[in-house]
């Protein structure tokens, strides 16, 4: 179990905007201390610690803490309160579900219209990516993997597709940073990016969508057993 002694609350700040209601900053702030692991799963969200840390009342604490239970992002649980919802298999395979579905079609619809600048780009990231993973920087991984990713999505042209999973990219990096926790996977991870590459390279629509695919349901195997393994832990 987390607790906040474990927290490096310096890293929880708040990012003023003047356009959006307090209780809207404190709820952007937090639901990305979650979503980006800076504040774990089963960690208890206390107000008070909350407040003063951020430089707030308890009021936009409070309802912030609301709106991320109503996202299923913190629980509140009897004679406790709050805390960070944990990562369940469910939410997982809805999540990855989706994201299957919809990279699939990324890949086929980039295998027609993704342009040599954007390979180009793909094999800068995978260059960077070998660095990251000599040096095991989870959060640089978890950031270039997204980059990865959005290159080939931002490539299909189609605006719907995009938006779809960008609302969806955020909601992923919490898993991906679970799936990086096991150093096993970087080069696994590399090995994928790279035949993913190859497959838009060679406009390989079959093969482009069979990478894709096995490589989200790697990832799903992957959570599920270090979600069990910390759990026996």
């Amino acid at each position: 179990m987390n607790t906040s002694k474990d927290i490096d609350w310096s890293q929880l700040t708040l990012a003023m905007d003047d356009y959006l209601p307090l209780r809207d900053v404190v709820f952007n702030t937090l639901r990305q201390g979650i979503l980006h692991g800076l504040l774990p799963p089963g960690l208890r969200l206390m107000e008070i610690q909350l407040a003063k840390q951020l430089g707030v009342s308890r009021t936009p604490v409070r309802e912030a803490l609301r709106m991320l239970e109503l996202e299923g992002l913190v629980n509140t649980v009897p004679r406790k309160g709050a805390e960070v919802a944990a990562i369940t298999q469910k939410d997982l395979h809805d999540v990855l579900d989706v994201r299957c579905a919809l990279e699939e079609l990324a890949v086929d619809l980039a295998c027609q219209t993704i342009t040599q600048e954007e390979l180009n780009k793909l094999h800068e990231l995978l260059d960077k990516f070998r660095v990251l993973t000599q040096k095991g920087d989870i959060s640089g991984l978890a950031e270039c993997d997204v980059e990865f990713h959005d290159i080939i999505i931002q490539s299909t042209g189609n605006n719907r597709l995009i938006q779809l999973l960008n609302n969806l990219r955020e909601q992923m990096y919490r898993y991906r940073l679970e799936y990086l926790k096991d150093l096993s996977t970087h080069q696994t991870l590399l090995k994928e990016h790279l035949t993913i590459a190859k497959c838009l390279e060679q406009r390989d629509v079959a093969a482009a969508k069979l990478t894709i695919r096995d490589h989200i349901n790697k990832q799903y195997e992957d959570v599920i057993h270090n979600l069990k393994k910390e759990t026996k832990e």
